[in-house]
């Protein structure tokens, strides 16, 4: 009875914890729409794309850039707090497809196949397109042949790099989803070049000394326009918002505070690792494992509750339990995780129509795909206690309930412990995958400093060690526990 008293203890302070977390997370949401009008417009945007949006990691988690100084302005101008969602940029056309948010900028191009889905403003910005590289020997597109220049996924470069495979021959066009991976692949020497437009672009050059550019000839003029949901009311209030910038002049002024050319000063020599670079930044990787623990905590109390159901239904005596749990189990450790997760997010507003945030989808994702797993953990626990403890249970006429609550379970989750914490600790190593949706966890924490600082050895080791020292924490946890069942206490 004391063990199962403890187990109950120990779940109870996770609950806890999780609901101290949510507080904590409700209250960051409260401060950042604090502002001075009573309405509020969600801007969707992928914050990798300096200057036009990005993250500076030494001053915290606020987004800054062009588009965001844009979009603050036309807001303010319509009476509109603003709030901003940091996604991947594949992921902005459906994400305002599904209304979770009332307009993308993201120095997105207008294009037949996005105006299908999506309505756009006029356009607030033109750039030029440039094949960025690190190869002195590259200056001109027939010098690419027989290269692999990148581009982004979803985006207008790609069909630059398909004209410039049309006129020069082998060339191998690799798409990433977000800019800083071209520039990543091109430093790693995967990529010979990358596509990417000149005020992106601007702020590499400035960066990293390695890098030169030239432009594409003939390449299309990208004009960079706000995507707004198809039919909504915000199109002509954002026309006008755009042409009076354009004449006043504030448009031009903004672009000059991000677009300016910095000097040409070479860049000091920097050794392969340098932990310093990054340091201003780790507290904001720091920040990530409050996240991820609201996140872990949650989908394991979900995973365990749920598997526990299932394991009781799988030794049912009814088949049409046992058949379900069955199924269950072999749809969720049949498919990917990540395709659960992608489908359960972007899937759910299109066929509710609700508007899942990322935590929620992320909670909802591994809790469900846990249980499948810690269903068939608990199953062989229960499998694993001598049969004679239930028929003496019956002999003694305890009720089915009370047997396995009282006398099965516990003696299986002795048994059972060291292949749960498993399974807990592969979730929390697993859970660096909620980056692909947005939530800034610890490894999307460090993706962004590593694109920021333009090294990606030092945060992606750094989070690791954090991902580590979690682990370990869990594995002492673990052996507590098992030690003290196993003295019967």
């Amino acid at each position: 009875m004391q063990k199962r008293t403890y187990v109950l203890l120990s779940l109870a302070f996770l609950l806890v914890f999780s609901a101290v977390g949510a507080v904590l997370h409700m209250g960051g949401h409260q401060a950042m729409a604090k502002e001075k009008h009573k309405k509020t417009l969600v801007m969707g945007t992928s914050a990798d794309y300096a200057p036009y949006e990005y993250i500076d990691t030494t001053k915290g988690n606020k987004i800054i850039g062009f588009d965001v100084d844009v979009a603050k302005h036309i807001a303010d101008k319509l009476g509109y707090n603003l709030v901003i969602k940091d996604m991947d940029f594949n992921g902005l056309v459906p994400a305002l497809d599904s209304k979770r948010v009332d307009f993308v900028m993201a120095g997105m191009t207008p294009n037949a196949e996005r105006k299908k889905k999506v309505d756009f403003s006029s356009t607030y910005y033109q750039a030029k397109q440039l094949v960025v590289t690190d190869d002195p020997k590259i200056k001109t597109i027939e010098d690419l042949k027989g290269k692999t220049i990148g581009v982004q996924l979803g985006s207008i470069q790609e069909k630059e790099a398909k004209k410039i495979a049309d006129k020069v021959d082998k060339v191998h066009i690799e798409k990433r989803n977000k800019v800083p991976d071209l520039v990543q692949e091109i430093m790693s020497k995967r990529f010979d070049g990358a596509v990417i437009e000149d005020g992106v672009a601007i702020e590499y050059l400035n960066k990293n000394s390695d890098l030169r550019a030239f432009e594409i000839p003939d390449s299309a003029t990208a004009g960079s326009a706000v995507a707004l949901q198809k039919g909504s009311g915000l199109t002509a209030d954002f026309n006008q918002q755009i042409a009076m910038m354009k004449k006043n002049g504030e448009l031009d002024k903004i672009a000059d505070k991000w677009f300016e050319p910095k000097s040409k000063k070479k860049a000091e020599k920097k050794s392969i690792v340098d932990f310093s670079t990054i340091m201003p930044s780790v507290p904001y990787i720091l920040k990530g494992i409050l996240t991820t623990l609201k996140f872990v905590v949650v989908s394991i109390l979900l995973g365990f509750v749920l598997g526990t159901v299932l394991s009781l239904f799988k030794i049912s005596k009814v088949r049409v339990l046992r058949w379900g749990a069955d199924a269950y189990t072999s749809i969720f450790r049949g498919t990917p995780l990540i395709l659960q997760l992608l489908i359960i997010y972007n899937a759910t507003p299109q066929l509710t129509g609700y508007k899942i945030e990322p935590f929620l989808a992320g909670v909802l994702t591994f809790g469900l795909n846990s249980a499948a797993y810690v269903s068939e953990i608990i199953r062989a626990g229960i499998n694993g206690v001598d049969k004679g403890q239930r028929e003496a249970s019956m002999a003694l006429g305890v009720s089915y309930g009370s047997m396995m609550r009282q006398i099965i379970l516990p003696q299986a989750l002795k048994n059972i412990l060291p292949a749960l914490m498993n399974e807990f600790i592969t979730l929390t190593k697993e859970s660096a995958i909620i980056a692909v949706i947005g939530t800034t966890d610890i490894m999307r924490r460090a993706q962004i400093v590593g694109a920021d600082t333009y090294r990606y050895f030092e945060p992606l080791i750094t989070a690791g060690i954090i991902y580590y020292v979690m682990v370990m924490a869990l594995t002492v946890l673990g052996r507590m526990l098992e030690r003290r069942m196993s003295r019967g206490d």
